[in-house]
C-alpha cells in the first residue's frame, strides 16, 4: 500500500546490484493517492481540484459526486451524462452539525452502487472522511474503530476534527449500542482513542497522532 511506502525503500540497494527505484515515480504515486484515494470498490475520496478534473470523474465510473467543501454555489463540475451532486453544506468546524447529513450521504452512496461515489471536501482530510466512516458504519457494518483504520490504510492523512468525532461516536452508539473510540485528554489535546476489544482502557491508542 502506498501509505506504507518509505523513503528509505527508494533505493534498493544490494552488494553488486546495480536496481534502483525512481524517487520521482514514488513521489509521483504519493501525490497521486494523496489527491485520489480509493477506499473500496465504486468508493472514492479526493480534495476538491481532483473532483473537478473529468479525466479523474470518467476514468473512475464516477457517478455521484458528495461535496462537503461548503462551497456549492462557486464550484463547477465538469459536463458528464448521468453525474448527480449531493451538496453537504457544512464547515470543517467541531461545532458543524456533519452528523445531520450522515444517513442521508450513506444511504446516497449505498444507493448508487451501480455506479462510483467521490466524496470530496477541501482538502479531503476531516469533512468527507467523516462521511465515508459514517457509511461504512451503517451500511458496511464496521464499528468506527475498523472503519477508521481501513480509511486511514488508503488515506494515510485524514484527520478528522474532534466535534466530528464526537459525532461519529454518537452516531455509532445510535447504530450498534456500543462505542470503539472514546475522547482523551492528551499533551496533545482531546484525541480519540480506540478501544481495544478486550476493553483494557490502559491498553487503548491514539487514532489521530
Amino acid at each position: 500500500m502506498f501509505g506504507q511506502i518509505s523513503l528509505n525503500s527508494v533505493i534498493v540497494g544490494e552488494k553488486n546490484s546495480k536496481l534502483q527505484i525512481s524517487a520521482s515515480g514514488v513521489c509521483r504515486s504519493l501525490r497521486s493517492v494523496m489527491r485520489v484515494s480509493q477506499v473500496s470498490a465504486g468508493l472514492f475520496l479526493s480534495d476538491l481540484d481532483s473532483a473537478l478534473k473529468l479525466s479523474v470523474l470518467s476514468s473512475r465510473n464516477v457517478s455521484l459526486v458528495v461535496n462537503a467543501s461548503g462551497l456549492e454555489d462557486s464550484v463547477s463540475y465538469p459536463e458528464l451524462e448521468g453525474l448527480q451532486v449531493l451538496h453537504v453544506p457544512v464547515q470543517d468546524q467541531p461545532h458543524a452539525p456533519l452528523s445531520q447529513y450522515f444517513d442521508l450521504v450513506a444511504e446516497g452512496i449505498h444507493q448508487n452502487r451501480t455506479g462510483s461515489t467521490l466524496v470530496h471536501c477541501t482538502a479531503g482530510r476531516s469533512r468527507s472522511p467523516a462521511l465515508v466512516l459514517a457509511y461504512l458504519m451503517r451500511f458496511e457494518g464496521l464499528n468506527l474503530r475498523r472503519a477508521h483504520e481501513l480509511v486511514l490504510e488508503q488515506r494515510p492523512f485524514i484527520r478528522p476534527n474532534a466535534g466530528f468525532w464526537r459525532q461519529l461516536m454518537d452516531y455509532e452508539r445510535s447504530l450498534f449500542g456500543c462505542s470503539s473510540v472514546r475522547m482523551s485528554r492528551t499533551s496533545g489535546g482531546v484525541l480519540p482513542e480506540a478501544l481495544q476489544e478486550s476493553d483494557d482502557a490502559a491498553a487503548a491508542y491514539c487514532l489521530n497522532i
